[in-house]
């Protein structure tokens, strides 16, 4: 997960704020190392700052807090905790209370390595916060279209009638170094980019097998893996990936620097290399593609679904995490990591169908709902088992939720009685899709407003209107315990 005390934006130099003309800004102490830079600007009159900074400050301030007759060891404790808090450097205003910055802090900042700029009276420090945000909105701009160029590069590549080294030899092209694809054996079967030397290329064979999943091909791994590791030899940073298509394949990179949105490109170049490299070039996936067509044709599912290779599937939503909608690189990751290539994205949710051996485990940036295992007559009340898990999770932000499976008391009633029940008593409001799903939703959550409304995309006020809606037309106190429960059993027969 990320750092959340870090900003989403890039860092900027300290030297791209300096050589702002407009803000005259000028180093007048700490080393001029063009490595520092500065995630965002903060101004404090404290005496001590410490408590209020997260690190990577440009930390502004006029001097107010300096008292009058303070002496070298004042601006020592006082430099000495902007260090020690992380700040990247101090920026120092000489008007109105100070007219030069203070010789005493000159001296403190050289001490402790701090660089120390001298703000000029025209410049104030809103000009001065507004100018690295504008050289970050810059960054963040270069780096998103940097990331975009990528992304399309390496899709043209995974089109082309060589597909791997093509994505090969553009992924190490975008990274200015070494694309590797390591084999289930740990043998290096194509490669494009300059070679890294001995000493890295004997280090990334060894960071590969850190990250190969060690079960047996198409299986869960026999002990916990990592998905993705990184080192850096001889000056050259070592990235490993693991392809999500459960065959053991590898990708690994080695560039002599690691710029912003590398991380990105290369995430999506493994996802490409999984497709080309998965089930679909395999017996299985020719099956696939097989029941396919047949279901095109017209091919009822439980003829098709041995050639699927299971006789029980689930059927798993997903929603992603803070975006609007997932891409087809998005949902073709999910279905990597959930190890089945059957994905489909549906406006703004991902349905993956999963073999009931296979465990399904939360996926970091996803939410997900989960249904019971289901043979392919019953793949349809899967995928609405499916549906409510993921409201329900959304709701009660749970990154992963099932659909219990296990015998109920409505069990023990045939079938076809609770089915009849449940339609003569749900019949006032089954006209209604929006109330019963409501009234479904409401239930499921224990009566919270709040969360039915989180789940449903819609206001509390229109949840509470549609319960009591409900009420109306069922003409029952749905304050009632027993009413709840019987309406709820009715619910699960629809």
């Amino acid at each position: 997960m990320p750092d959340p005390t870090v900003p989403p934006t890039p860092p900027v130099p300290l030297d791209a704020l300096l050589a702002r003309a407009d803000l005259g800004l000028r180093r007048i102490a700490g080393p001029a190392d063009p490595a520092v830079v500065v995630h965002w600007a903060h101004t404090s009159e404290m005496a001590d700052p410490y408590p209020y900074l997260l690190g990577g400050e440009l930390l502004l301030s006029a001097g107010v807090h300096i008292p009058d007759g303070a002496g070298a060891g004042y601006f020592d404790a006082y430099v000495s905790r902007i260090v020690a808090a992380g700040g990247a450097a101090l920026g120092f205003g000489v008007a109105p209370v100070h007219d030069t910055v203070p010789g005493a802090l000159v001296e403190a900042c050289e001490m402790h390595g701090l660089p120390l700029l001298e703000v000029p009276p025209r410049t104030t420090f809103s000009a001065v916060a507004r100018a690295l945000w504008q050289l970050m909105a810059q960054a963040r701009t270069a780096e998103l279209r940097r990331v975009t160029e990528g992304q399309q590069s390496l899709a043209t590549a995974a089109a082309r009638p060589d597909p791997v080294p093509a994505v090969l030899q553009q992924l190490a092209r975008r990274l200015g170094g070494r694309a590797v694809l390591y084999g289930p054996e740990g043998t290096p079967i194509a490669g494009a980019g300059p070679d890294p030397g001995a000493e890295a290329r004997t280090a990334l064979a060894k960071l590969a097998e850190v990250v190969r999943p060690s079960g047996p091909s198409g299986q869960e791994p026999t002990d916990a893996r990592p998905s993705s590791a990184s080192d850096t030899v001889a000056g050259v940073r070592l990235v490993a990936h693991a392809l999500g298509n459960g065959e053991g394949f590898v990708l690994g990179t080695a560039a002599p620097q690691r710029d912003a949105g590398d991380h990105t490109i290369a995430s999506v170049a493994a996802v490409l290399l999984s497709l080309l490299t998965g089930e679909r070039h395999s017996g299985s996936g020719a099956d696939r593609s097989s029941a396919l067509v047949r279901l095109l044709l017209g091919a009822a599912p439980a003829e098709v679904a041995p050639l699927l290779g299971g006789d029980r599937w689930r059927v798993v939503r997903g929603r992603p995490d803070g975006r609007a909608a997932p891409d087809p690189v998005a949902a073709s990751a999910l279905g990597a990591a959930l190890g089945s290539s059957l994905v489909d994205v549906a406006g703004e949710v991902v349905r993956v169908l999963v073999p009931d051996g296979r465990v399904v485990e939360r996926v970091p940036g996803w939410t997900l709902g989960v249904s019971a295992a289901a043979a392919p007559r019953d793949w349809p009340a899967a995928d609405a088992q499916a549906s409510r898990a993921l409201a329900r999770a959304r709701a009660t932000r749970t990154p992963l939720l099932r659909h219990g499976d296990r015998p109920a008391l409505t069990d023990l009633v045939p079938p076809h009685d609770a089915d009849a029940h449940a339609r003569a008593l749900l019949a006032p409001i089954e006209q209604s899709p929006a109330l019963v799903d409501t009234l479904r939703t409401w239930l499921s959550l224990h009566g919270s407003w709040d969360r039915t409304a989180v789940a449903l995309d819609v206001h509390r006020n229109t949840v509470r209107q549609r319960i009591a809606r409900c009420a109306a037309l069922l003409d029952t106190d749905l304050d009632d315990p027993d009413v709840r429960m019987e309406l709820w059993f009715a619910l699960r027969r629809t």
